[in-house]
């Protein structure tokens, strides 16, 4: 506790006065200090308070020194000299730190305080000079000179001063709310002009040091006239105070009541363990444990303050508690260390698929080239292939490969583009686009992202999600990626995507222009037994409760459930029927049935249900069938064209669901038929006289492209020369009408096709002879391509003598 405190006029009224007038006759203390012969005067210095003659004041003091003085003053009934500090701050005030001018003060009455402080209730008399201290242990003594007060010459004047100062000083006690209304009483009370004076100058709200300056003006005027001047100051600061609070008052009533409200909400919520303040405090409190630069820690201040700002109870404060809460989980400066390990990195990839070399090789150039430049800034790989080839599994081998996160994002059916960029805070249930929630997800920033089928991404009513993609996508654009959501950009240069599609029609030329396409054709034979064996069956024996010696299946039944139960480029249909019979084998344990753990192919067949049909040669073995290739978004696959002759007036009918090209390649082939049928072998007559029908079985599938020109030409020479079309042979290839063959797309997903339906000879176009020569050998082991530029030589190699 410091030495003096300062002094309230509420104390002095209730403290000095009732004490005065219970229990003390001032005319008696008047009449002591008359008869004192006291020559020295123990100085008692104060702080934030300056003392006046005839004014009753409660002084606290606190140490030793203080306390031994007022008790032995009044002990010995001495004065006492009250004189101020100059610095309020000092502890032990010495000679130079007081003021000379002071007040004499009597001590009426000492009262003793539970905490070991006392009061004394004083009365000063005169003001006094110091004239020299004498003793400065254990408390200041000095020898003093009384003063006088300098009386008014204009007596009238004085007193029509004073009755301004006190009307002033009942309108400042009116206005203040922080003088008790026992002042106004005391004031109307006190009779004596100068006591009155002596008595505002005390208990005014003047700094110290001008109260001093009033205490060592001698003429009586001028402190009037000095007091009056700076109660004017006063008053004029409470009224613009009070004007002010008036006209917003109503307005803060609103606010005060709100506030009220809400304090007594943030208090339970506090007891319950939330609450506004804590919100903050733990948003802080993750900040502090981010990397970040300087910008986004500015942007992260300025949301935070506005959070501050915000009523906890609208709904804003929750739109923005959720954007601060999604700004400070995003991992800004985190990454995770690549391993750039290349042999490693085989060894996962070779591990985890099965075949699929180029595009191996291809993905450990790709981390090779990262490993040298160091930086994302390269092709976003686009892996291109039939489903259940295993483009998705790829890209979590490449994250495991290069130590990093894997994330997917699924994009099909994305119709919306704010589920790429994210929405704004201002709408209700805003959140981030599914790129940042990933990076979120992630916990880095630098994951690999999977966008799995960005060929099936739509365009809707609000906006082309994949326009939206152009900029996720493009390296030199996405360093600042800018969402809605988080309104500010963020680096995605560290992040590395990869991409996935079935098909490259539906995707835009610039966002396929910023990919670097890699094909995935589907498996052969053999590999499609390789990976059953080292994969699915382990597989399906641990989703079904089964140990590894439930069943086995060797290679002739793998080969027998693959052509005779599947037809796909992919596996995932096999591994449906793998799943079955692993079912099966689970059913007979639970039933604690014998069976052959060694599934034969007649019990796979039983299991399975009926096979597909193996050979081709009783579909094809009429004239005027045709066996031709075509390309699917699921891979390759074969489709039979067939024919007929019947009477008519050499009409062409087309059926079985065809688009515009193929009816169009349909009538080219008849046109060529009607311009060469002497070289062809068939009678002006027949053509003339016979209509022709042409069917493409599967009806209610639609089927377009040129691809099936050389076989609809093919099927209408045999049918009007009544020849077979060679067994196991099949065909692709476009014609014009002048008989010559153009080459076509899709020539490996073609060509494995056919080796699954167990076809032994292809007829192509000669300009495709490239496609086939990147293809690996040990897939068309069994197949004889034959490449052929004009019509003829198609008729030659098709058509039986």
């Amino acid at each position: 506790m410091t030495e003096f405190e300062d002094i309230s006029l509420e104390e002095m009224i209730s403290d000095g006065f009732d004490i005065v007038a219970e229990e003390i006759n001032l005319s008696d203390l008047s009449e002591t200090e008359k008869n004192s012969g006291q020559k020295i005067f123990p100085i008692l210095p104060v702080r934030n308070m300056v003392m006046f003659p005839n004014v009753v004041i409660p002084i606290t003091a606190g140490r030793k020194t203080s306390i031994q003085l007022l008790e032995e003053a009044q002990k010995n009934g001495d004065f006492i000299g009250i004189v101020s500090q100059k610095n309020s701050d000092l502890e032990q005030p010495s000679e130079k730190d007081i003021y000379q001018v002071g007040t004499l003060a009597k001590i009426i009455k000492i009262i003793k305080l539970p905490e070991g402080n006392i009061t004394a209730i004083t009365k000063g008399f005169h003001r006094f000079k110091v004239k020299k201290i004498v003793e400065t242990q254990p408390y200041f003594k000095a020898e003093i000179s009384k003063l006088k007060d300098s009386k008014p010459k204009n007596k009238e004047e004085y007193e029509a001063l004073l009755e301004n100062v006190k009307d002033l000083a009942l309108k400042i006690i009116e206005l203040d709310p922080n003088i008790p209304n026992a002042a106004n009483f005391a004031i109307k009370n006190i009779n004596n002009n100068d006591d009155l004076l002596n008595f505002i100058c005390t208990n005014a709200n003047f700094p110290s040091s001008e109260k001093q300056k009033l205490l060592e003006e001698k003429n009586l005027m001028e402190r009037a006239n000095k007091c009056y001047e700076m109660m004017h100051e006063d008053f004029r600061k409470l009224e613009l105070r009070n004007q002010i609070h008036q006209k917003t008052s109503k307005d803060l009533d609103k606010q005060q009541r709100e506030y009220f409200l809400n304090q007594q909400i943030r208090t339970i919520q506090e007891e319950l363990g939330g609450g506004p303040e804590s919100d903050v405090e733990e948003l802080i409190a993750k900040a502090r444990k981010k990397t970040w630069n300087k910008e986004v820690e500015e942007h992260f201040q300025k949301e935070i303050n506005r959070l501050q700002r915000q009523n906890p109870n609208s709904p804003d404060y929750n739109v923005q508690r959720n954007y601060l809460d999604f700004f400070t989980d995003l991992p800004w400066e985190t990454f995770t260390k690549d391993t750039f390990d290349i042999e490693k990195a085989q060894k996962i990839l070779d591990k985890a698929h099965f075949g699929l070399e180029d595009i191996k090789k291809r993905i450990l150039e790709h981390m090779a080239v990262l490993k040298l430049k160091n930086n994302m800034k390269s092709p976003i790989l686009l892996l291109v292939g039939p489903p259940g080839v295993g483009k998705t599994s790829l890209g979590k081998s490449v994250a495991d490969a290069l130590g990093r996160k894997y994330v997917r994002v699924s994009l099909g059916g994305l119709h919306d583009e704010s589920e790429i960029r994210g929405h704004r805070k201002t709408y209700i249930g805003a959140m981030a686009g599914r790129i940042l929630q990933s990076i979120k997800k992630s916990g880095t920033s630098n994951p690999v992202i999977v966008l799995d089928e960005i060929d099936k991404v739509g365009k809707g009513m609000h906006g082309d999600p994949s326009s939206a993609l152009l900029e996720v996508l493009d390296p030199e654009q996405n360093k600042s990626f800018y969402d809605n959501f988080l309104e500010m950009g963020y680096d995605l240069s560290k992040v590395m995507f990869i991409a996935t599609a079935n098909s490259l029609s539906t995707i835009q030329t610039p966002l396929l222009d910023r990919m670097e396409i890699i094909q995935i054709a589907g498996y052969t034979l053999e590999e499609k037994i390789e990976i059953a064996k080292r994969h699915l069956i382990k597989k399906q024996q641990e989703e079904n409760g089964l140990d590894s010696k439930s069943f086995k299946l060797g290679n002739n039944e793998l080969k027998h459930i693959i052509e005779a139960h599947t037809s796909e480029s992919g596996v995932r249909t096999l591994e449906k029927r793998l799943a079955a019979i692993a079912r099966w084998v689970a059913l007979q344990t639970a039933l604690v049935k014998e069976y052959d753990p060694k599934i034969s192919v007649e019990k796979i067949d039983e299991i399975l249900g009926v096979p597909r049909p193996k050979s081709l040669s009783e579909l094809t073995d009429v004239p005027g069938v045709v066996t031709g290739l075509a390309w699917t978004s699921v891979g390759g696959d074969i489709l039979f064209i067939e024919s007929i002759i019947s009477n008519g007036k050499g009409s062409l009918t087309m059926t079985g669901n065809l688009g515009t090209v193929m009816k169009e390649s349909a009538t080219i082939a008849l046109e060529y038929i009607k311009a060469k049928h002497d070289v062809l072998g068939i009678s002006q007559d027949d053509i003339e006289k016979k209509n022709i029908h042409v069917h493409v079985p599967e009806g209610a599938t639609p089927k377009d492209g040129p691809s099936a020109g050389i076989a609809m030409l093919t099927s209408m020479v045999s049918s009007f020369k009544n020849k077979k079309v060679k067994p196991h042979l099949a065909m692709t290839g476009e014609i014009t009408l002048r008989g010559k063959v153009l080459p076509v797309g899709g020539i490996k997903e073609k060509l494995l096709a056919a080796t699954r339906a167990g076809i032994q000879e292809v007829i192509l176009c000669e300009a495709n002879r490239k496609d086939v020569e990147e293809i690996k050998k040990d897939y068309l082991k069994n197949l004889k391509v034959h490449y052929v530029n004009w019509m003829n030589e198609v008729l030659e190699l098709a058509i039986e003598k």
